[in-house]
């Protein structure tokens, strides 16, 4: 990542002095600094990891450096010298997975699934939702929220959604080329919203691929778009031609005046409104409300976990305009929706791989 590098110290070294240079570099780069007048802090984490005692190889040596680092990150310590522990087991949790995600991107280890989100009035698709998943050679088939939360607290979170755009867009080249007309929506984190380079990365990629701007959707959550830095990018984005689309639509903290002042085309129902909205006569509300809302507002609203037949009409009988969730299909490789989305299924049959 553009905040990551590696330090290799001239001649041999040991644990002892490999800490003591990591005590050097941790007390030279957190001394103050002043910019404009005010005092800046920089704080820093580093891995430590020692050739042949930790691994006999450039690669295994720089992995093993990254897992120690996120243990110093997570710690808080300034430093951490690599163990073995740090490798995880059952109680591993994120640390392990995340020092190993920057080499799964390069190892084809990720995979993307796609579930379809369908036009009410019709039941035909109009575009795909990309769920990211990470065959992991030891741990299986590893869904997203195993390790894409500590990838938003990294710089990793960069080239994991430009892998994502990258994938997607051009599943979405793939289809057209095969006569299927689909959209596709991507997922993006608070932090890729403070990456000036985005919006052209977008560009680029759009470009590359030869993808309609407006068949590219970018959802982002409602805390995300706070930040005053984010409007620049969520404006420049807008400029490219995609489409942006609230994600977990009222379990946020955005406000009217947000909705109204960025560029967003789009809301989609938090799926916790819509699961027991046919039993449930205030979660029923709340969406009809929700929808209403949208639609005063100029927005196009998708609703979420469309689980049974009792939902989708109600959201029919409500005027929601696009719905996603296991009625409709569940998330499936490319391979395995292509057909699907071929024939225009929709609310006609569901897809259960």
């Amino acid at each position: 990542g553009g905040d990551e590098f590696a330090v290799v110290p001239w001649g041999a070294t040991d644990v002892p002095r490999a800490v003591l240079i990591a005590e050097k570099i941790v007390e030279a780069v957190g001394k103050p600094i002043t910019i404009d007048d005010q005092p800046i802090t920089v704080n820093m984490s580093i891995g430590i990891a020692v050739f042949p005692q930790h691994a006999d190889d450039a690669d295994a040596l720089t992995r093993r450096a990254d897992v120690a680092m996120y243990a110093a990150k997570r710690a808080r310590s300034g430093f951490s010298v690599y163990s073995v522990d740090q490798e995880g087991g059952d109680n591993g949790g994120r640390l392990p997975l995340i020092g190993k995600l920057r080499y799964a991107i390069d190892q084809f280890e990720l995979v993307l699934h796609y579930q379809p989100i369908i036009s009410v009035p019709d039941g035909r698709p109009t575009k795909v939702e990309a769920l990211v998943r990470w065959g992991h050679p030891s741990h299986g088939l590893l869904p997203p929220d195993d390790f894409i939360p500590s990838a938003e607290q990294t710089n990793l979170i960069k080239p994991l959604t430009a892998w994502v755009l990258n994938e997607a867009l051009g599943q979405v080249h793939a289809w057209s080329k095969a006569g299927i007309d689909v959209g596709v929506s991507v997922n993006l984190s608070a932090r890729n919203l403070l990456d000036d380079e985005l919006p052209d990365a977008v560009a680029q990629l759009l470009s590359t691929w030869q993808v309609e701007p407006q068949k590219l959707s970018l959802e982002i959550t409602e805390s995300s778009i706070i930040a005053a830095e984010a409007e620049d990018t969520l404006r420049r984005l807008h400029e490219t031609g995609v489409e942006i689309s609230v994600d977990d639509f009222g379990t946020g903290y955005s406000s009217l005046t947000h909705l109204k002042r960025l560029p967003v085309q789009e809301i989609k129902i938090d799926k916790s409104f819509v699961l027991d909205m046919a039993t449930n006569r205030d979660g029923a509300a709340i969406v009809r409300s929700t929808i209403d809302l949208g639609h005063n507002l100029g927005l196009k609203v998708v609703a979420e976990g469309v689980e049974d037949e009792k939902t989708e009409g109600l959201l029919r009988e409500y005027g929601c305009d696009f719905i996603q969730g296991f009625h409709i299909s569940r998330p499936a490789a490319a391979g395995l929706l292509g057909p699907w989305l071929r024939n225009r299924a929709g609310a006609n049959g569901a897809l259960s791989a």
